[in-house]
């Protein structure tokens, strides 16, 4: 990949990832511009940051050309599956996932696609624990698309970046006690800045596996820019 700064897509800027992986993006060199689609703003101002406000997934017709000219797609939407219907949850992870990426790879023909998924997910699909094979389902799927360059990131638990919004639940409390789960769970937990590091350095540099687990992501994160070999590219 060349050392041109990259224009990116960003989905699920109004949640924990996206958002977490946005606000890397406003301060990183290697990020040109950010184009934040979402059905609801995502509240930030930047000189990076655009915005396109869709209420459908599924119709771009009218609004492709706001699409073109990007070199990536961090697609960082999701919802948590408890108590959702495995038939719901596939439609928001699988199907609006995928229709997203054909419709973008439609027009961005060289696009880079990189797809939070998360650890544990289960890319044999017939598993016992309903997000892990929906999810694992979508990776699959996505392979199967003629994408160039796709990675799949799987992150464990993350400590929210500072001053981030959209934390809840159980995420408060990693962040609060993060030294204590970086030892005693040291393979799956992460910042919110080494998955947004890990994703912009995956576009810049590029990384040797298609997959990456809680230990890839830091990995790749703390890279610099002559420190992976290249992948997909």
């Amino acid at each position: 990949m060349n050392n041109t700064a990259k224009k990116v897509i960003l989905t699920g800027g109004t949640g924990l990832v996206g958002e977490g992986v946005l606000l890397e993006c406003l301060t990183r060199p290697q990020i040109a511009e950010v184009l934040v689609v979402g059905r609801k703003a995502c509240g930030k101002t930047h000189p990076k940051l655009k915005e396109l406000l869709v209420p459908n997934f599924f119709e771009f017709n009218e609004i492709k050309s706001r699409l073109k000219g990007y070199d990536a797609c961090f697609y960082c939407a999701g919802i948590s599956s408890a108590g959702m219907h495995e038939q719901d949850y596939r439609y928001i992870t699988y199907d609006t996932t995928l229709a997203f990426a054909d419709t973008l790879l439609e027009i961005n023909p060289n696009l880079a696609f990189c797809f939070i998924s998360g650890s544990r997910t289960d890319s044999t699909e017939p598993g016992k624990i309903m997000w892990a094979r929906v999810k694992g389902k979508t990776e699959n799927a996505l392979a199967e698309m003629d994408v160039k360059t796709l990675y799949h990131f799987r992150p464990g638990f993350m400590k929210p970046t500072e001053g981030q919004q959209n934390v809840k639940g159980y995420y408060k409390v990693i962040g609060k006690m993060y030294g204590i789960f970086k030892w005693l769970l040291p393979n799956n937990v992460s910042t919110m800045q080494e998955v947004g590091q890990a994703m912009i350095n995956s576009i810049a540099i590029g990384y040797p596996k298609q997959i990456l687990e809680v230990s890839d992501i830091k990995q790749l994160a703390k890279h610099s820019r002559s420190g992976i070999n290249e992948k997909n590219t």
